[in-house]
C-alpha cells in the first residue's frame, strides 16, 4: 500500500514530497506522486520533480491529476485506485476569508480521506 503525495511546483510540494519519502521509508512502502497540474499520464515529468526524484534514491510512480477533476476529488480518486495507506500534502497558511471563499482543499481531504492524511508546511524540509 504505497504513500501518495500530492505534488506541485511550490515549497509546500517540495516539503510533502520529502514528506511522504519519509513516511514511505519508515512503512517500507512505495511512494506514489500525483502531480497536481493537470496533464496526460504520457507526460514528462517536470522538471523541478524530477531533480528531487533524482535525489531520493529510490523508485517513483509518478501520475497525473485529470482536468477533469477537481484537486480534491482527483486526491481522493487517486489514493483510491492505488490503495494508498496514507495520504501526504503540502499546505499554506490562508486567512479564514481566503478558506471561506475559496474553499479548502487541504481541509475536504482531511474529512474525507478513508486514510491517514499528513499535512506538512512548506520550507520546512530536511531533505
Amino acid at each position: 500500500m504505497p504513500v501518495l503525495v500530492a505534488y506541485n511546483d511550490s515549497p509546500q510540494g517540495e516539503a510533502a514530497f520529502f514528506a511522504a519519502l519519509n513516511e514511505a521509508e519508515r512503512r517500507s512502502e512505495g511512494i506514489v506522486v500525483l502531480v497536481l497540474t493537470p496533464a496526460p499520464d504520457d507526460a514528462p515529468v517536470p522538471s523541478h520533480l524530477a531533480q528531487l526524484i533524482s535525489t531520493a534514491g529510490r523508485a517513483v510512480d509518478i501520475a497525473f491529476r485529470s482536468d477533469s477533476l477537481d484537486v480534491a476529488d482527483a486526491i481522493l480518486d487517486h489514493a483510491e485506485r492505488i490503495g494508498a495507506c496514507m495520504i501526504v500534502l503540502g499546505s499554506k497558511k490562508r486567512s479564514p476569508i481566503g478558506k471561506f471563499i475559496l474553499g479548502s482543499t487541504t481541509q475536504r481531504v482531511l474529512l474525507d480521506s478513508p486514510v491517514p492524511v499528513l499535512v506538512v508546511k512548506g520550507g520546512l524540509n530536511e531533505g
